[in-house]
């Protein structure tokens, strides 16, 4: 696996109306082998810890415009770049809090016993910015700086998704008749 460009840590977006957004570590990466034939995946999952505290990130869904659920990835010597998306189970409480992080990137290989450490990597979240965390649709970057050769940690909002009727009359297509005859 290649140093990722982008890890993000946040929400997922809710699949349904209503619905909790779950935790989410998304990053985006080269899975290459070095073999001639190619390596299977199984499946990856992500770990991150925080002091004492451990959590799996263990559903996987990767793609660039389509995103598929992890389940059987071929990896040639070409390799495969993808955006992986990971999160929480659906029944976990886990939350982003301040503190210094280890995140682990693990893969189950076809014909291997033990899973297999594709990357690790310390990342921190302070105070402030476990605070804004708690706001929905905010999420925390951690973008790749070559000349520092270290993450660079920003916030971001997710705008607002628009509603549907606000959405239809923009385009003009909710308007009423016009009564006039």
């Amino acid at each position: 696996m290649t140093q990722p460009t982008i890890i993000f840590f946040g929400t997922d977006a809710p699949r349904h109306k209503g619905d909790i957004a779950a935790p989410k570590v998304y990053l985006r990466t080269l899975l290459f082998a070095t073999s001639k034939r190619g390596r299977i995946i199984e499946s990856m999952h992500v770990s991150l810890t925080r002091n004492e505290t451990r959590q799996n990130f263990n559903v996987w869904v990767y793609g660039d415009q389509k995103l598929v659920r992890g389940s059987g990835l071929f990896v040639g010597e070409g390799g495969v770049a993808a955006n992986h998306h990971f999160l929480t189970p659906k029944d976990d409480s886990f939350q982003f809090t301040a503190g210094k992080y280890r995140l682990d990137v693990f893969a189950k290989i076809l014909g291997e016993t033990k899973q297999t450490l594709l990357f690790s990597q310390s990342l921190e979240i302070t105070r402030d910015v476990a605070a804004q965390l708690k706001q929905s649709e905010t999420g925390l970057y951690f973008d790749w700086g070559p000349d520092s050769a270290e993450y660079i940690a920003h916030v971001d909002k997710r705008s607002s998704s628009v509603e549907t009727n606000t959405f239809l009359e923009a385009l003009g297509v909710n308007q009423q008749p016009d009564k006039r005859g």
